[in-house]
Order: structure tokens, then sequence, then C-alpha cells
């Protein structure tokens, strides 16, 4: 399968298990699992099968689905603005965590902090260059440091997910830090 069509299917996988799965008459349980039957069924804009979803599934970068143990179930692992319970229980973060976003949001987040919008949390990464490709999905990227201690030591809680996205409800802007770009352009 080429990388064009792989992405298509992605994108549409995303949208349907993160956020409409009505738009195409599809149920998801109550931890956000949906039926592969059920999904290839009624997916009607191409053509979609069990090993295309597999294919899809294990090769996509940012590991954005899961699939049951015995395959007849997938779900996004999280970025849902649905109601879903995804299980996550509270982790212990590592010591620095960042989070990648466009230049023209700079200001209001450090004015308002980070906020989960419709999603369930605010997604966070352990690693700079994942935060930085994440902030080019939507133009030039800025990162930004969360001092991590500080908000454990506040009581704030975090979770990782089946795909090691750290999550936490909110981010207030007194736990933010501009990451400044070294001299050669580059994070």
């Amino acid at each position: 399968m080429d990388n064009k069509n792989t992405t298509k299917i992605s994108k549409y996988l995303s949208y349907i298990l993160r956020h409409q799965p009505q738009s195409i008459g599809l149920t998801l349980d109550k931890k956000g699992w949906a039926n592969i039957d059920e999904l290839i069924a009624k997916t009607t804009d191409f053509s979609l099968s069990l090993s295309t979803i597999q294919y899809v599934v294990e090769t996509n970068d940012k590991q954005r689905f899961a699939l049951s143990e015995n395959a007849t179930k997938i779900r996004a692992n999280q970025g849902h603005s649905l109601e879903i319970d995804l299980a996550l229980t509270a982790q212990q973060p590592p010591a620095v965590l960042y989070h990648g976003t466009a230049k023209h949001f700079v200001v209001s987040i450090q004015e308002h902090g980070l906020k989960k919008q419709n999603r369930h949390h605010v997604h966070l990464s352990q690693h700079k260059d994942v935060a930085n490709s994440v902030g080019a999905r939507h133009g030039k990227p800025i990162i930004f440091k969360l001092r991590t201690a500080a908000m454990i030591q506040d009581g704030f809680i975090f979770y990782q997910s089946d795909n090691n996205v750290w999550l936490t409800d909110l981010v207030p802007a007194k736990y933010l830090q501009l990451v400044e770009e070294e001299q050669n352009g580059h994070l």
C-alpha cells in the first residue's frame, strides 16, 4: 500500500474512531472499541479490509490505534472528542515534558495555558522532536516545556496512553516555558 493511501485511511480512522462514528452509523463501546467487521461494512468511501486496517495500525508512525488481541476490534489510543473511558491510570511523568503548537497560538497559551479544548486531555510528549512535528502540522512550530515537577507537587495528575503520549487535564500558564530555538534554527 502506498503512503498516500495509508495516510488517507489513517485520517479516516482518526475521524471515525475519535470524533464521528455516527457519521457512518458505527457504534463504539464505552471504551472506544469498534467492531472491525462493522467498520468495514459501513465504510463506503473506499474499500477497507482487515489486512488493510492491520497494516495502517502497525505502520502508523504515532501508533494512534490499537487492535484487540483477537483483531476483531479497533480503537483510537487517545485524542477523542467523544466520551470514552480509556481506563487510564495515573502515572509518574518524566521530569521534562513538551507541547508542540503553532506560532500563532503562543500568545493565547502564554495567557491561558494549555486547555484540552474539545478533547479528553492536553497531549504532551517526552521528546522535543515529537513536539516539534506536532506543532509543524499547524504552521511554524513552537515548543513549550512544562515544569512537570511543580505540577505534580501542586496536585496535577498525568496519564500515559498506550502509544506513549502523556496526558493531563490542564496546564496553567505558570508551568510553561517557551523553548527558544537554537542558533542553527533547530530545536
